[in-house]
C-alpha cells in the first residue's frame, strides 16, 4: 500500500508497529543468535523491513494494545478504555 501511494507523491516516514514482544524487538539487529534460527518468517519479515526503514517497532504493554479489542474477549473495564482510545 505504501508503493501504491508513493505513486501518487505520496510519502511515509516509518510507520509505528506497536508490539508487546521483546523477542520481536531484539529481531531488529540482524545478529544470528543459535535460537534464532528457528524462528518463523514473519519475525524474519519485520526485521527486513525495519532495516529498509518501513516500520519502527515500538513496545507497548500488553494491555495497552489497541488491537485486542478486535482480537480478545475483554473485562468492561479494559473494553471501555480502549473503545475510548479508538476515537
Amino acid at each position: 500500500m505504501k508503493a501504491t501511494l508513493s505513486n501518487f507523491g505520496l510519502r511515509f516516514g516509518r510507520i509505528p508497529l506497536l508490539v508487546d514482544s521483546n523477542s520481536a524487538i531484539s529481531l531488529r539487529t540482524p545478529i544470528l543468535h543459535s535460537r534464532t534460527k528457528h524462528i518463523d518468517v514473519r519475525f524474519h519479515f519485520l526485521r527486513d523491513h525495519y532495516e529498509k526503514g518501513d516500520i519502527d517497532l515500538i513496545h507497548v504493554v500488553s494491555a495497552n494494545l489497541l488491537a485486542d479489542i478486535f482480537t480478545k474477549p475483554l473485562e468492561f473495564d479494559a473494553f471501555t478504555r480502549l473503545r475510548s482510545e479508538l476515537g
